[in-house]
């Protein structure tokens, strides 16, 4: 990025932004002038994240999303670093098994809950009582379509999808009028952790959507920054389905 906008005065937590969504979700923020702490476990990756959003605007945190101390360190952080926290953005998450959820290992699936929905759970409590009980702001939640419907293959991933709308639900209830708090749910994007879906075939899956293509992580980054500006200020509760269209194909006919 060699111009930068103009500081918009607004700073975001983005988690699991080293790279794919994440990375595309805080380009996204860092382009409209906000600065920006992003997470993701791996420290190379991070720094050089942080190196191409811009070190003047972005600073990395790493650490594991699910652990309780990271959390506190990210929001302690960006607090010291920028003063405020008006937008989280829970990005991060796992899905480290494929195949029928009658067989699944129930460790496996703890550990995809406590990744995917617990740790969103203590990152919005933390930016809340850091920042957002008293001064507002909007928390936006990357779901998936597989929460939205049955997910032959990824079924705790699914599920845990699930949980975090219905927990975007509950947060968008209890954090009003001060926060809003919404979710995204998109099909496959083309980033590393999604591969397995379209690796080898990608002409073939996205021949599946209307639009032609796959998502990429910029088309969720403007879902986001649609959701954390203020055109979105009378939006919460929803989830926005970005996918290409490709829920039209189940209707009937």
């Amino acid at each position: 990025m060699t111009e930068l906008p103009e500081l918009s005065g607004k700073v975001a937590l983005v988690t699991g932004a080293s790279r794919g969504i994440g990375y595309g979700v805080a380009e996204a923020l860092v382009a409209r002038g906000d600065r920006v702490c992003i997470t993701g476990r791996g420290e190379d990756a991070l720094k050089e994240a942080v190196e191409q959003l811009g070190a003047d605007r972005v600073i990395g945190v790493a650490g594991k999303a699910h652990d309780v101390d990271h959390q506190a360190v990210a929001v302690e952080r960006t607090m010291e670093a920028f003063g405020r926290v008006d937008y989280l953005v829970n990005n991060a998450g796992t899905n480290p098994v494929f195949g029928p959820i009658a067989d699944l290992d129930l460790d496996v699936a703890r550990k995809v809950f406590e990744t995917n929905v617990v740790s969103a759970l203590g990152f919005a409590q933390k930016t809340w009582h850091a920042w957002q009980k008293d001064n507002g702001g909007a928390i936006v939640n990357i779901a998936s379509v597989a929460g939205v419907s049955a997910s032959p293959f990824i079924g705790a991933y699914g599920v845990s999808k699930a949980a975090m709308i219905n927990l975007t639900l509950q947060l968008a209830h209890e954090f009003a009028p001060k926060v809003r708090v919404n979710a995204i749910a998109p099909a496959v994007v083309k980033t590393k952790f999604a591969q397995a879906l379209y690796e080898g075939r990608e002409a073939e899956a996205a021949a599946a959507y209307p639009l032609g293509r796959l998502g990429v992580p910029s088309d969720i980054g403007g879902a986001a920054a649609f959701l954390t500006s203020a055109q979105a200020d009378w939006i919460t509760g929803q989830t926005l389905v970005v996918d290409g269209g490709i829920f039209l194909n189940a209707g009937v006919g």
